[in-house]
């Protein structure tokens, strides 16, 4: 999709549809107030009826516009313009693409650009837009016979009042356009069924992604022999119920001049399917569990992300994927086995796996001698207790990297909230028969949880993103979220501009 930037007068613009944001009270902003003139008030006179009612989401189509250039306005409500915060901003967008989308228009122009936003600038605004319109068109029909018409829009023009932030504004879409890319990757991964989307599956999807990025992207895949070899028994105990082979998946990309720069690390869980093995889980909602590998989802999304805006770091992503599975060869509860760091586990619970995979491939990360590591997982049931489906957990070892993730949340609105991890919760995991157990019994589920992890990031500063409670939608949207991929992106970004000042500075 194009996101071309204009500073025309909005009048003149030749377009399918308009759309206009409108207060329910107050001056209208400066391109509605140029349309509505060039219109002969027609936006003012619709409001002043009770024609349309600006409350937050709410869309009216106008067919016809006379004197304007355009084919039709779409008018779309924001609220009391002192409420107009992110929420409101980004509800009313997802509103006006659905709409656009449903008209079967091929191209729009939006005046969004206008909307006060708090402190937000005009290219986080014009990132919104372009995540937005990216959503609004995301199908997932794969395995459909009849299909819905594809949505034709390819066009966005963005529209501004000055013309003086236009490379602003174009910026601020490219990342919007690429981070959307990095969602409807993670969507559809996470979307498709676990007879689809299997650990071999995820490995070739990264060697794609490797052939894709001109060289940037190095790839590279440890097979069960490989990962026998190495020592890493965690994650291969996880798959070795399953008929479907375990995978190491380790994507390097190199965007930094100096290519001894010390990497950031993405971790993902990529239990394309659990079972929840030998500890079997209700049968009830289980198909959701194709949504387990939602962490690696995400490290592929914002893999996809990264190459299509090129920041100037050097990451590596790492995706430990298997199957669990019950059978013969299944591991059992009261198993004990050696992780790759050398630690021993008992396995109290086998649908604790999440925290078995992810142990080995932080030990892994090791080797790259990392700026920070990030792993993501929906790793408890307990993070939609505590926190529901709106915010994601977040634990770490280092305060700093903990705020610098709470913070790149909050500018992509893919929010996160800190929990604690203090020791006295470890004890928990005490085991008389091996060095841990895999759980810690009911309380703090979700904080034992990160404290099993916090023994195998040691050597790092690290931090850990559960997000059982945002990976996916049940009920009638049931799909895959695509989040945190703008978290991620977001924070490999503010870690670029750190470095970015660091040399100016010097």
């Amino acid at each position: 999709m194009e996101f071309p930037v204009r500073t025309d007068n909005p009048a003149k613009v030749e377009t399918a549809c308009l759309i206009v944001p409108v207060f329910q009270q107050g001056e209208l902003l400066p391109a509605a107030a140029k349309l509505d003139d060039a219109s002969e008030r027609l936006i003012g006179r619709l409001i002043e009826r009770g024609d349309f009612e600006a409350k937050p989401g709410n869309v009216q189509l106008v067919p016809f516009a006379p004197g304007l250039s355009a084919d039709r306005l779409l008018l779309v409500g924001l609220g009391k313009r002192e409420k107009c915060q992110e929420r409101t901003f980004i509800k009313a967008l997802d509103a006006a693409f659905t709409a656009i989308v449903n008209f079967k228009l091929p191209d729009v122009a939006t005046a969004f650009a206008d909307v006060p936003v708090g402190e937000r600038d005009l290219a986080w605004k014009c990132r919104m837009m372009a995540e937005a319109a990216q959503r609004a068109v995301y199908r997932f029909d794969t395995f459909k016979s009849e299909k819905a018409p594809l949505p034709q829009l390819e066009s966005v023009t963005l529209l501004l009042s000055g013309g003086d932030s236009s490379e602003q504004a174009r910026q601020g879409a490219r990342i919007g356009s690429a981070v959307g890319d990095g969602v409807a990757l993670a969507r559809t991964l996470g979307n498709l069924p676990g007879n689809i989307c299997t650990p071999t599956y995820l490995a070739e999807q990264a060697e794609q992604l490797g052939r894709e990025s001109g060289g940037v992207l190095s790839v590279e895949i440890l097979d069960e022999a490989a990962l026998e070899a190495l020592g890493a028994h965690s994650l291969l105990a996880v798959g070795r119920g399953s008929e479907e082979p375990t995978r190491l998946i380790v994507m390097r990309y190199q965007g930094a001049d100096n290519a001894a720069e010390a990497p950031h690390v993405l971790v993902g869980k990529g239990i394309t399917f659990d079972t929840g093995g030998i500890s079997l889980k209700p049968g009830e909602a289980m198909d959701e569990m194709k949504f387990d590998m939602c962490g690696a989802a995400s490290v592929f999304g914002t893999a996809k992300a990264v190459l299509g805006i090129r920041p100037q770091l050097n990451l590596v992503f790492i995706v430990a994927a298997a199957e669990n599975m019950p059978d013969g060869r299944a591991t059992k509860p009261g198993d004990i086995i050696k992780t790759l760091k050398g630690l021993t586990v008992e396995v109290l619970n086998t649908d604790a796996e999440g925290r078995l995979v992810l142990c080995d491939a932080l030990t892994y990360a090791e080797r790259f001698e990392p700026a920070s590591v990030v792993d993501i997982a929906t790793l408890t049931g307990a993070a939609i207790i505590a926190l529901g489906h709106h915010a994601t957990g977040l634990l770490a070892n280092d305060d700093d990297l903990a705020l610098d993730l709470l913070e790149a949340g909050e500018a992509a609105w893919d929010r996160a909230w800190h929990l604690p991890l203090w020791d006295e919760y470890q004890e928990q995991l005490d085991s008389n028969f091996a060095d841990l157990g895999n759980i810690g019994g009911r309380p703090a589920g979700t904080i034992t949880a990160a404290c099993f992890l916090s023994r195998f990031a040691d050597k790092f500063p690290w931090a850990h993103l559960d997000i059982a409670g945002t990976a996916w939608h049940s009920g009638k949207q049931k799909g895959a979220s695509g989040r945190p991929v703008g978290l991620l992106t977001q924070y490999l970004l503010d870690r670029e501009e750190e470095v970015r000042q660091i040399e100016n500075e010097s």
